[in-house]
């Protein structure tokens, strides 16, 4: 019988550690959300994040370039987000009639990845980033760039084309942030003034004036001064005479011997 009472407490404590460990799990258990409320799981489809119709033409252009598809494949597997400045339809309505058109594919494509940063930023982020900023557009330079810097309470965005002020966010969760602007990000690259084009070479010099260039420099040597055609005959003159004049002398003395020899014999 003394083995009742305390059986009676054991029982009563596993009975109330029972009833502990099941208000613990029921406690863990999340509460079901109404019907029809969207999952918890981080945003992962840019599309849903752009479902308000103020974005109908980029979300158009985003499907045309097949860019949507590789935004999505980076937000699922991407441990940095993305961040995107998301044009509204009164942003497209200021284009020129006919930019959009006038690029080429591979031109458009870039200009959709112009609006996408490769990393999430919240706006108190993008506030401290005063400078330039990569986004996943490039070209043969490099990753095209914002100018980004604090304005206010707000930032603002320049592309050295345009800037504009950024609206506040539609998506601010991590992975992906989504904000607002009322105008279409143009970049640099594509729309900034182009170099002027180079001026032809020159022609080259015709032969003739090369010539008369080359008499001009041989004209430059010094030339050994003439000689007087008096002086030279009279030197002539003398050299000629010189012979003779022995000649003569040879011929005299030889006369005189032979005279002498003659005399001698008779």
């Amino acid at each position: 019988m003394a083995a009742s009472p305390r059986l009676a407490i054991l029982l009563a404590l596993l009975a109330a550690s029972s009833a502990l460990a099941a208000a613990q799990k029921a406690k863990a258990k999340p509460a079901p959300g109404p019907a029809g409320a969207e999952d918890a799981a981080p945003l992962t489809d840019v599309n849903k994040a752009l479902k308000d119709d103020q974005f109908s033409e980029f979300k158009q252009l985003l499907h045309d370039t097949r860019v949507d598809t590789q935004i999505n494949a980076q937000l699922t597997d991407s441990y940095n987000g993305l961040t995107i400045f998301a044009p509204t339809n009164a942003a497209f309505d200021k284009l020129k009639a006919g930019v959009l058109n006038g690029l080429s594919p591979q031109d458009q494509i870039q200009l959709v990845l112009y609006c996408v940063l490769p990393r999430f930023y919240s706006l108190s982020m993008l506030g401290t980033l005063n400078g330039k900023v990569n986004t996943q557009g490039s070209g043969h330079t490099g990753p095209y760039r914002y100018d980004i810097k604090r304005a206010g309470n707000n930032v603002n965005v320049s592309t050295g084309v345009n800037s504009m002020l950024l609206g506040s966010p539609v998506s601010k969760d991590f992975p992906l942030a989504v904000y607002p602007v009322d105008k279409v990000p143009l970049p640099y690259e594509l729309f900034g003034p182009k170099p002027p084009t180079p001026a032809p070479a020159p022609a080259p010099a015709p032969t003739k004036s090369k010539t008369k260039k080359k008499h001009k420099k041989s004209a430059g040597i010094a030339e050994p001064p003439a000689a007087d055609d008096s002086t030279a005959a009279d030197e002539d003159k003398k050299s000629a005479a010189a012979p003779a004049a022995g000649v003569a002398r040879w011929a005299a003395a030889l006369g005189v011997l032979g005279a002498a020899v003659l005399g001698g014999l008779f």
